[in-house]
């Protein structure tokens, strides 16, 4: 199976919406709302994020992560002078555990090695994909409440 990315459009929202709310539907469930309340929630929250983003990271890659050309995800990455940032990174629910994150987070890391960068993010600290951040390289760098900076640098051998 091939992953590969895209540039998002404004026909990718619903999509993006879906992939944002993946990603929250444990933390929903805990809080016990309606299905009407959780939906209004999960648009604003998803709106305000996606507009925070593109002002914040206005010169980022918004891609889709599509598997056989099929949209499964997405990847925001900054390309900087000095680092590489991995904005956002989430696959839809039943696309986890499959080495797809994995495989991509590797090719990020391949390229900065290659350009002698560290790479830089932001995960809560409750997030499961802190175990595979750790497994890959990364360290903590600081903590600011419920979200650990985390960095990847080449190893010197």
């Amino acid at each position: 199976m091939a992953t590969t990315l895209r540039p998002i459009t404004m026909q990718d929202m619903a999509f993006l919406y879906r992939v944002y709310a993946s990603t929250r539907e444990e933390e929903m469930a805990a809080w016990g709302w309606l299905a009407p309340q959780k939906e209004a929630f999960l648009q604003m929250q998803f709106n305000a994020q996606h507009a925070h983003y593109q002002q914040q990271f206005g010169d980022a890659s918004f891609d889709l992560i599509l598997l056989d050309g099929k949209a499964v995800g997405r990847l925001y990455l900054q390309r900087q002078k000095h680092e590489l940032r991995i904005i956002d990174i989430a696959l839809l629910t039943e696309y986890r555990d499959k080495g797809i994150g994995s495989a991509l987070l590797q090719g990020i890391l391949d390229q900065a090695a290659q350009a002698d960068l560290p790479v830089r993010l932001h995960v809560e600290q409750n997030n499961p994909a802190l175990r595979l951040y750790r497994r890959l390289g990364f360290c903590e760098i600081e903590r600011q409440g419920v979200y650990r900076s985390l960095e990847w640098e080449q190893k010197s051998e």
